[in-house]
């Protein structure tokens, strides 16, 4: 009977955080309209988050996760860009790029803070806070930051984090070539190479990250192609 008292608790306090969360996360646009894409982010990394709790590693590991925090933890830990920019404009503009991760993570447990308070006791939040505080710490041993991380990281890859890309290429006026470019510029200097080698913490997730850039590479191949006409009939580079 207790048990089942704690789940329903559980269950209802955790429905409360999730539209706290959407409240924070959906922001309006100049025309009136609302911009959806920080909570359909927060709910991939949701996912990310109960993928990565399953795989055989982290199970076998032994070590508890407090996945009430957890998931609390990855529906707030973008709260600060809707705080930091308030507008869809903004945030979709390159004024994000000029603002470091640290900032960003420290303004979202701002918003935990002051969203969470009196839903959950004092203890909880300071643990979802250190979750997210942690998770951009790669010397962390906390595990549910550690999740976190990888579940973030996991956005920037693949078909997902060309998306991305190309959102806020498109909101800072640049074009095709200078998206090909940029592509570019990150495999010449190897930085695909060394986000996998040190922004995962679990082998598995870091194996996916790979698949996912595998994707992304064949995307951007042909991109490169038709930007620079090489697939036309007759035409070879």
């Amino acid at each position: 009977m207790l048990a089942d008292l704690s789940v329903r608790w559980i269950m209802d306090k955790f429905g409360t955080i999730k539209e706290l969360a959407k409240e924070v996360l959906i922001i309006p646009t100049l025309n009136g309209g609302l911009d959806r894409s920080l909570w359909d982010r927060s709910q991939r990394m949701v996912r990310n988050v109960d993928y990565i709790c399953g795989l055989p590693e982290v199970v076998d590991s032994g070590l508890p996760i407090d996945r009430f925090c957890l998931l609390s933890a990855a529906y707030f830990s973008d709260s600060g860009l809707a705080r930091r920019f308030g507008s869809a404009k903004e945030m979709a503009g390159l004024a994000i790029l000029s603002v470091g991760e640290e900032e960003l993570l420290e303004v979202s447990t701002e918003v935990v803070t002051e969203r969470l308070c009196g839903v959950v006791e004092e203890a909880r939040i300071e643990k979802i806070n250190r979750i997210i505080t942690e998770s951009g710490d790669r010397s962390s041993r906390m595990q549910e930051a550690m999740i976190l991380s990888d579940s973030r990281n996991l956005e920037d890859m693949g078909a997902v984090g060309i998306f991305n890309e190309l959102r806020e290429s498109i909101a800072g006026g640049k074009g095709v070539s200078d998206v090909v470019l940029s592509w570019q510029s990150k495999i010449d200097y190897r930085y695909w190479q060394a986000r996998l080698e040190k922004s995962f913490r679990f082998a598995s997730v870091r194996e996916l990250a790979g698949q996912r850039l595998l994707a992304a590479e064949s995307f951007m191949e042909q991109l490169k192609k038709e930007a620079e006409g090489c697939d036309l009939v007759g035409f070879k580079c």
